[in-house]
């Protein structure tokens, strides 16, 4: 992925340009945009990374707002979005928050920007080889679309809606930890890891549950299961991507 990004925001704007110069400093190829959906739709060899400026746009903005939502499943380019609480507020209601990469309170830090999107440009020149592939079962498609974007970014993301469809891709695809849904419709969590370790084909396959309960008894179900750990869905982005960082750099210096 190149350093370049799609800055979208009013250019008067005293923070659009603040934004833009920080970036350049840091070696980002800029490339300025007004909020107009039309003049985005034909802008030719656009980057992967978008950043939306909220300030002085209002509900008038809906398309742009509705295109974004739209065109993020199809180009696949990762969104952030910089505001204050009631304009992030505004671009959530037409652009659905499981498809934002971030969001960022203004007044921005534009050097803890940069170091975040470094950090995107750096996992996306790795070989494709080399990233670990995850497999997220959850019957809820809004937590798996969201995960999805939060962890693609480091890692080949895979999901299944059911423990059914997981256990036939895991026959047939080879797979580095499977995030897996504690409470399911049918077959739950624990059917599911039940029925892994007893195939020999992906017995050994780590998995880490996601549970949407914390409370004691809830917890002590899960972990009597014996996964590698569990997470809380409710754990904030930056804590929970952490968490299966630190889960694949221990499980590389073991071995």
């Amino acid at each position: 992925m190149e350093k370049r990004v799609l800055l979208i925001g009013h250019e008067k704007s005293f923070m659009v340009n603040a934004i833009e110069k920080g970036l350049e400093k840091e070696g980002y190829g800029v490339l300025m945009m007004e909020p107009d959906k039309e003049q985005i739709e034909v802008m030719e060899d656009r980057p992967m990374i978008y950043l939306l400026y909220m300030g002085d746009l209002s509900k008038s903005d809906y398309e742009l707002f509705e295109y974004l939502n739209d065109a993020i499943d199809s180009e696949r380019f990762l969104l952030y979005i910089i505001g204050n609480k009631e304009e992030l507020d505004l671009a959530l209601e037409y652009i659905a928050k499981e498809k934002v990469q971030e969001t960022y309170l203004r007044p921005l830090d534009v050097k803890h920007l940069t170091e975040q999107l470094n950090s995107v440009v750096e996992y996306s020149e790795l070989d494709d080889e080399l990233k670990k592939k995850i497999l997220i079962i959850d019957d809820d498609g809004t937590m798996l679309r969201m995960m999805r974007t939060w962890l693609s970014v480091k890692y080949h993301v895979y999901m299944a809606s059911s423990g059914k469809i997981a256990l036939s891709f895991l026959a047939k695809n080879p797979i580095d930890l499977v995030l897996l849904d504690y409470e399911m419709p049918g077959m739950d969590g624990a059917a599911v890891l039940k029925e892994m370790r007893s195939t020999p084909a992906y017995k050994d396959i780590p998995v880490i549950f996601l549970t949407a309960k914390d409370d004691k008894e809830s917890v002590m179900k899960v972990v009597g299961l014996k996964p590698e750990k569990y997470l809380l869905k409710s754990m904030p982005k930056e804590k929970l991507t952490n968490a299966i960082d630190e889960f694949f750099i221990i499980r590389s210096r073991k071995k």
